[in-house]
Protein backbone atom coordinates (compact mmCIF):
# COMPACT_ATOMS: atom_id res chain seq x y z
CA UNK A 1 0.00 0.00 0.00
CA UNK A 2 1.24 3.47 -1.20
CA UNK A 3 0.57 4.58 2.21
CA UNK A 4 2.72 2.82 3.94
CA UNK A 5 5.56 3.13 2.06
CA UNK A 6 6.59 6.74 2.84
CA UNK A 7 7.08 8.57 6.53
CA UNK A 8 5.40 12.18 6.70
CA UNK A 9 6.21 15.03 8.78
CA UNK A 10 3.61 17.60 8.52
CA UNK A 11 4.44 21.14 10.25
CA UNK A 12 3.00 24.53 11.19
CA UNK A 13 4.43 27.24 13.70
CA UNK A 14 3.20 25.33 17.15
CA UNK A 15 2.03 21.72 16.07
CA UNK A 16 -1.42 22.52 17.42
CA UNK A 17 -3.96 23.29 14.42
CA UNK A 18 -3.02 22.90 10.97
CA UNK A 19 -0.14 20.41 11.27
CA UNK A 20 -2.43 18.63 14.16
CA UNK A 21 -5.05 18.11 11.65
CA UNK A 22 -3.12 16.70 9.03
CA UNK A 23 -1.80 14.21 11.08
CA UNK A 24 -5.16 13.11 12.25
CA UNK A 25 -6.27 13.03 8.73
CA UNK A 26 -3.39 11.21 7.51
CA UNK A 27 -3.56 8.56 10.37
CA UNK A 28 -6.84 7.59 9.48
CA UNK A 29 -6.01 7.29 5.90
CA UNK A 30 -3.55 4.90 6.53
CA UNK A 31 -0.10 7.26 6.49
CA UNK A 32 2.40 6.55 9.00
CA UNK A 33 2.91 10.51 10.22
CA UNK A 34 4.10 12.68 12.80
CA UNK A 35 3.50 16.35 12.97
CA UNK A 36 5.70 18.99 14.29
CA UNK A 37 5.84 22.57 14.80
CA UNK A 38 9.02 24.77 13.63
CA UNK A 39 9.01 27.86 16.42
CA UNK A 40 10.97 28.44 19.39
CA UNK A 41 7.79 28.27 21.62
CA UNK A 42 4.21 27.18 21.03
CA UNK A 43 2.00 30.53 20.85
CA UNK A 44 -2.01 30.06 21.34
CA UNK A 45 -4.44 33.24 21.37
CA UNK A 46 -4.40 34.92 24.34
CA UNK A 47 -6.77 37.48 25.76
CA UNK A 48 -6.01 39.95 23.10
CA UNK A 49 -3.83 39.47 20.01
CA UNK A 50 -0.82 40.87 21.62
CA UNK A 51 -0.99 38.78 24.55
CA UNK A 52 -0.55 35.12 23.25
CA UNK A 53 -0.37 32.18 25.62
CA UNK A 54 2.77 30.40 25.55
CA UNK A 55 3.83 27.32 26.31
CA UNK A 56 7.02 25.37 26.29
CA UNK A 57 6.83 22.07 23.85
CA UNK A 58 7.29 20.28 26.59
CA UNK A 59 3.71 21.37 28.00
CA UNK A 60 1.70 18.59 26.89
CA UNK A 61 -1.36 19.62 25.31
CA UNK A 62 -3.64 18.48 28.69
CA UNK A 63 -1.41 20.95 30.59
CA UNK A 64 -2.41 23.80 28.17
CA UNK A 65 -6.21 22.41 28.13
CA UNK A 66 -6.30 22.65 31.99
CA UNK A 67 -3.99 26.21 32.06
CA UNK A 68 -6.60 27.70 29.64
CA UNK A 69 -10.06 26.03 31.45
CA UNK A 70 -9.00 27.42 34.45
CA UNK A 71 -7.74 31.06 33.12
CA UNK A 72 -11.24 31.72 30.96
CA UNK A 73 -13.30 28.49 29.98
CA UNK A 74 -16.07 30.40 28.09
CA UNK A 75 -13.47 32.77 26.15
CA UNK A 76 -11.20 29.32 25.09
CA UNK A 77 -14.39 27.17 24.36
CA UNK A 78 -15.78 29.71 22.11
CA UNK A 79 -13.06 30.69 20.38
CA UNK A 80 -12.28 26.81 19.79
CA UNK A 81 -9.22 26.60 21.35
CA UNK A 82 -10.32 24.35 23.97
CA UNK A 83 -12.05 21.81 20.88
CA UNK A 84 -8.35 22.05 19.17
CA UNK A 85 -6.03 20.82 22.69
CA UNK A 86 -8.75 18.35 23.06
CA UNK A 87 -8.39 16.44 19.55
CA UNK A 88 -4.68 17.28 19.67
CA UNK A 89 -4.38 15.25 22.96
CA UNK A 90 -6.39 12.47 21.81
CA UNK A 91 -3.59 12.01 19.09
CA UNK A 92 -0.26 12.51 20.73
CA UNK A 93 0.77 13.87 24.14
CA UNK A 94 2.48 17.25 23.19
CA UNK A 95 3.89 19.68 20.87
CA UNK A 96 6.78 18.44 19.52
CA UNK A 97 9.89 20.48 17.80
CA UNK A 98 10.68 19.41 14.12
CA UNK A 99 14.20 21.03 14.21
CA UNK A 100 14.95 18.68 17.32
CA UNK A 101 13.67 15.35 16.10
CA UNK A 102 16.63 13.23 15.15
CA UNK A 103 14.29 10.94 12.59
CA UNK A 104 14.23 11.09 8.94
CA UNK A 105 11.22 11.73 6.76
CA UNK A 106 10.92 10.59 3.17
CA UNK A 107 8.48 13.84 2.70
CA UNK A 108 8.08 16.93 4.88
CA UNK A 109 5.25 19.05 4.16
CA UNK A 110 4.78 22.67 5.68
CA UNK A 111 2.16 24.72 5.87
CA UNK A 112 3.50 28.04 5.45
CA UNK A 113 6.64 29.56 3.59
CA UNK A 114 7.87 30.71 7.11
CA UNK A 115 7.82 27.61 8.33
CA UNK A 116 9.55 25.93 5.25
CA UNK A 117 12.21 28.53 6.07
CA UNK A 118 12.75 27.87 9.85
CA UNK A 119 12.72 23.91 8.85
CA UNK A 120 15.40 24.46 6.46
CA UNK A 121 17.71 27.15 8.48
CA UNK A 122 17.17 24.60 11.70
Amino acid sequence: MLSQKFKLAVVCSSNQNRSMEAHNFLVKKGFKVRSFGSGNQVKLPGTAADSPNVYDFNTTYQEMYDDLSSKDRNLYTQNGILHMLDRNRRIKQRPERFQSCPDHFDIVITCEERVYDQCIEG
